[in-house]
C-alpha cells in the first residue's frame, strides 16, 4: 500500500488551492496519508527561501498572478489579502496533530476547514473559537484543542526539524514511500500519475 507525508502550513494560500485533491488520489490508488502540519516561516530561512514579506516586488507580483489563475481554475473562493493573515499557526497545527493521533473524524475535511477558514471566511485560525468550530465541522471532538497542547507542540516542532532533513522547502510538499517529491497543490496531477505507475 503506497504512503504519502503531507507536509504543509495552515497559512498557506496554495494548500488551500489544492483543496481535497490530495485525498482523492489517495482514494484512487489506495494510499496512506500522514498530515504533517508545519511552520512554514521558519521553514522558508533554512532551505533557502525568504518569508513573503521579505520578498522582491516581482516574486510577490507573480505569487498574485498565480493565485488569481488558480483561483480561476480550482473555482474556490479566496480572499487574496485575508484579514487575518498572517496569523499564528500554532494553535490550528497542534489541533490536526491531536485530531490525527484521536482519529474519529476526517482529517482532510479539518485541514481544509482550517485553511477555508483563513482564506475565504476572515477568521483568525488562531482564535480558540475558530479551533473548536473546526474541529467540530470534522467530526472530531472540539476539546482536543486543549489536551493535544503539549504533544502538539512536540510534534509540530519535529515536522519541521523532519521536513528540513526530507528536502522540504515549501507548502503543499509530497513525499511517498519511495521517496519521490512533489512542491505544490500544482503537482498533484504528477503524483497521481506517479502513484499509478505512468510517471
Amino acid at each position: 500500500m503506497p504512503h504519502i507525508d503531507y507536509y504543509f502550513s495552515t497559512l498557506s494560500p496554495f494548500t488551500y488551492l489544492a483543496d481535497d485533491g490530495l485525498e482523492k488520489i489517495a482514494a484512487r490508488h489506495g494510499a496512506t496519508i500522514t498530515y504533517k502540519p508545519l511552520d512554514i516561516i521558519a521553514l522558508f530561512p533554512r532551505t533557502g527561501g525568504v518569508s513573503p514579506k521579505d520578498r522582491h516586488p516581482s516574486r510577490l507580483e507573480y505569487r498574485m498572478q498565480e493565485l488569481k489563475r488558480a483561483k480561476v481554475k480550482t473555482g474556490l473562493e479566496i480572499n487574496f489579502k485575508p484579514a487575518h493573515w498572517p496569523t499564528n499557526a500554532a494553535p490550528s497545527s497542534y489541533a490536526i496533530i491531536a485530531a490525527q493521533a484521536a482519529g474519529g473524524g476526517d482529517l482532510g475535511a479539518l485541514v481544509r476547514a482550517f485553511l477555508r477558514a483563513c482564506w475565504a471566511e476572515e477568521k483568525d485560525i488562531a482564535e480558540d473559537s475558530v479551533v473548536r468550530a473546526c474541529l467540530e465541522s470534522a467530526g472530531f471532538d472540539p476539546t482536543l484543542a486543549d489536551s493535544g497542547l503539549l504533544s502538539g507542540a512536540e510534534t509540530y516542532a519535529a515536522n519541521l526539524e523532519e521536513a528540513v532533513n526530507r528536502g522540504v522547502f515549501g507548502a503543499p510538499f509530497y513525499i511517498t514511500d519511495t521517496d519521490e517529491r512533489f512542491w505544490g497543490h500544482d503537482r498533484l496531477a504528477d503524483l497521481d500519475a506517479h502513484l499509478g505507475g505512468k510517471l
